[in-house]
């Protein structure tokens, strides 16, 4: 088999020429394969501290938004156990009122103070008078619930209401006004109709 060794013609397009008016070949030099496993070895996301500062601004900028965005009420940043009109009811009628649950907190903290003082007589007491204020509390509780899911039933029809709203307004009667979230949106007497 003859090897084929023409010449090769004088009027062929070297590499870099212009062949009517258009650039003949790809105008570049093909690159060695070390060259293009160099090209090909970079990280995907880039390593720069300025990368890393700028992404971690900007997840502390997302999460104060949505902070702010809960505590407003915004339901888009909710958690699903506060979105819904029949939830958003239950916190402004819970909010609207005064419940014995508030003051839980610092009952507690003037029975320990009590504790330290060493007469045994107002121990007892203390002890004492905060059980008979959890079970006021407790009755406090079931009077919200019961209450809440006939005003409820009321707003939203018969066959419509939520489970678990009477817990849910039990749960937030606990807590302390100023600490609740998302924060509440009306004023104490002002129940909502």
């Amino acid at each position: 088999m003859a090897k084929n060794t023409d010449p090769v013609p004088n009027d062929a397009p070297s590499e870099g020429a212009v062949l009517n008016g258009m650039p003949a070949g790809k105008g570049r030099a093909t690159p060695s394969r070390a060259e293009q496993e160099a090209a090909r070895k970079r990280p995907l996301v880039p390593d720069s501290k300025e990368a890393k500062a700028r992404a971690k601004a900007d997840l502390a900028a997302q999460r104060e938004k949505a902070r702010i965005g809960m505590a407003n009420g915004d339901q888009r940043y909710l958690p699903a156990r506060d979105q819904g009109p029949q939830r958003k009811f239950v916190r402004d009628w819970v909010d609207a009122g005064w419940h014995l649950g508030e003051a839980v907190m610092p009952a507690m903290v003037l029975v320990i103070l009590a504790t330290f003082l060493p007469i045994p007589a107002l121990q007892y007491y203390a002890f004492v008078g905060l059980w008979i204020f959890i079970f006021f509390v407790i009755g406090d509780m079931v009077i919200t619930s019961i209450t809440v899911k006939r005003a409820v039933k009321k707003k939203f029809g018969e066959g419509k209401v939520e489970k678990g709203l009477g817990w849910y307004a039990a749960m937030r009667t606990v807590q302390m006004r100023f600490l609740r979230l998302p924060k509440p949106q009306v004023k104490r007497g002002r129940k909502p109709a």
